[in-house]
């Protein structure tokens, strides 16, 4: 079965960077830290944070992020607490090193997946993007959560240096016993969103275009889905005829950094133009002009902060000369 995700208009999602430390520096990385901080957030301070959130709606989801998160040696106390603030569902993102014993400071009961970040089939790609080491590692750490009984999922970003291994990618995470699978698409944000290249094969970093993206994504998530793999990856592609929606303004969804800077769309993450801020574990609005202003302008390229944050990113054009809408960002499609 496959469905388009609607915004869910009754519940929260909170992506909450606990801190932006990372022992990984994966070519794609989104994190800024000049503009969302260089601090790890205390354990008690989380705990205000969640709490300013849980109770935004009937249902509050929460997904503990970095940097890398299970560098925070309270982490443990953090899904507990999220717990206990009636959160509806708790995930950590983690690249598979699992850090401070985190697997046993915590139990199955206790949390919804752990999800793992793997961009590639073979050791050979993951490791030219993400680090030598983090292919065994991450492999390992997913076997060892799914032995302990967690439920895992995992992310795969998809650019031009590994659309080639997407399709090798369902035998993997079938064997593993992934139960989730999302397919991302890579964003001009951190890294990639910096002025020079960081290496010399950063070129090679490169989205994916509309012919392929249409033509092998969806194959792929059908595939997996085939094997009891429930797969969610970006619509990203909308024709001229379908409704765009911005989730900035129909969802609630924050993104949530160190420095206290909460933002309502990921992709306005590397400018000071978030719409709220924390001050004193309080949430405050910010003054005009910031990225609520802009949500509502219309364009009929679709979205509006694809073409003015990121003009260089998605074209609304396949090489055939199809014209396309670029969809909001956090619209999804479902297949399982």
């Amino acid at each position: 079965m496959k469905k388009t995700v609607s915004f869910a208009k009754n519940s929260v999602n909170l992506f909450f960077h606990i801190l932006t430390t990372c022992n990984l520096k994966c070519r794609h990385c989104y994190i800024n830290p000049s503009q969302h901080g260089r601090n790890t957030l205390s354990i008690k301070t989380i705990e205000n944070w969640l709490t300013l959130f849980a109770d935004k709606a009937q249902k509050a989801n929460v997904i503990f992020l970095g940097g890398e998160p299970t560098l925070h040696p309270d982490l443990a106390l953090a899904v507990k607490k999220a717990g206990q603030l009636g959160y509806a569902s708790i995930t950590i993102d983690t690249n598979g090193y699992l850090f401070n014993n985190i697997l046993h400071k915590i139990k199955p009961v206790e949390i919804d997946y752990i999800s793992f970040s793997l961009d590639g089939a073979t050791e050979y790609t993951n490791d030219l993007i993400r680090g030598k080491g983090s292919y065994k590692k991450c492999i390992a750490g997913i076997k060892q959560a799914a032995a302990l009984g967690f439920n895992t999922s995992l992310i795969y970003t998809v650019s031009q240096a590994n659309l080639h291994e997407l399709e090798k990618m369902i035998p993997l995470i079938s064997d593993l016993k992934i139960e989730r699978f999302f397919i991302q698409v890579i964003g001009l944000r951190g890294n990639l969103a910096m002025p020079k290249p960081l290496n010399s094969n950063q070129s090679s970093m490169a989205q994916v275009g509309a012919d392929l993206w249409l033509k092998i994504i969806p194959k792929v998530a059908i595939a997996a889905a085939r094997l009891g793999i429930r797969v969610t990856y970006p619509k990203v592609y909308l024709k001229p005829d379908e409704l765009f929606e911005c989730a900035g303004l129909v969802a609630k969804n924050y993104f949530v950094f160190p420095n206290g800077r909460v933002y309502r769309c990921p992709i306005c993450e590397d400018y000071p133009i978030h719409s709220l801020s924390i001050v004193d574990n309080k949430l405050s609005k910010r003054p005009k002009i910031n990225e609520m202003d802009l949500f509502g302008l219309k364009i009929p390229q679709g979205c509006v902060m694809n073409k003015i944050i990121q003009p260089d990113n998605l074209p609304p054009e396949g090489k055939t000369g199809e014209q396309y809408k670029i969809a909001c960002c956090l619209l999804k499609e479902e297949i399982f």
